[in-house]
């Protein structure tokens, strides 16, 4: 199963093209999406101005090799290993969870760009699309049901589901239906994977059709805050926060009496 293209037995059914339009498509709905997040929120006007006022507060004047060095750093080490979640479980469950919905999707792109018009895929290329939901589905469930902060902070259930979950929850349904119905397919099951298939299809449309509603478009945002987040660090201006005192942190004892997951 894991080296096989399930997209290539689809093509049978369905023609290439027409799953081709589909991957379109939910692009346009990312972008249609974010854009109306943006208008609607005003992330963009406000990072611009943050931005703006820092440049007037800034202490250091940065090149533009300083400032592509503190880019750098903050896309490979801030943003690339989600550093601001420290040490711990819920750092490794986001890793997981990252890195699997990356190479979920840029696998599903090649094979269905590439290898569903009968052309054969290399075996590595089946196997990154299944590992990468493998690894979706254990950070996305391990998140969901022992690391999020209204269940393991604030006794929230893990069934309760806010409008905000729509992102976390239709990513491990194409995860979780996308193993399913490729399991099924190889295993001959024919009415069985058709209904999953049919979930799949369900469940992107509501992870790349609800990103209005998500939190989908935080992806963008974040890596944005980060980098102008570094950017004042190293120019001073700190978003006009006072810097760090020299006195030594002080928490008193209590801070011993139990295991901090306060976040």
């Amino acid at each position: 199963m894991l080296s096989t293209n399930p997209f290539a037995d689809l093509a049978t059914v369905i023609p290439a093209f027409l799953m081709q339009y589909f991957v379109i498509a939910m692009v346009l709905l990312i972008i249609v999406g974010t854009g109306l997040d943006m208008l609607h929120k005003k992330n963009v006007i406000y990072f611009f101005r943050n931005a703006q006022k820092a440049k007037k507060s800034a202490k250091n004047e940065l090149t533009t090799g300083k400032k592509t060095a503190v880019i750098l750093k903050t896309v490979v080490h801030d943003i690339g290993t989600t550093s601001e979640l420290g040490w711990g479980k819920r750092r490794l469950a986001h890793v997981l969870g990252m890195y699997g919905t990356i190479l979920f999707w840029i696998g599903s792109a090649v094979l269905i760009f590439k290898y569903s018009d009968g052309t054969v895929a290399p075996s590595y290329i089946p196997i990154v699309w299944h590992l990468g939901a493998i690894m979706t589905c254990l950070g996305g469930y391990w998140f969901w049901f022992f690391l999020r902060v209204d269940v393991s902070a604030e006794a929230h259930p893990w069934y309760r589901i806010i409008t905000a979950d729509l992102f976390v929850l239709a990513l491990l349904a194409c995860a979780t239906f996308g193993i399913a119905w490729s399991f099924t397919q190889s295993a001959g099951m024919s009415i069985i994977s058709y209904i999953f298939f049919t979930l799949f299809i369900v469940s992107n449309i509501f992870l790349f059709g609800g990103v209005y509603w998500s939190k989908f478009a935080h992806m963008f945002y974040k890596p944005g805050a980060a980098i102008q987040k570094n950017l004042a660090e190293a120019d001073g201006s700190r978003d006009n926060l006072p810097p760090p005192a020299d006195a030594p942190k002080q928490f008193g004892l209590g801070i011993k009496r139990e295991e901090p997951k306060h976040y």
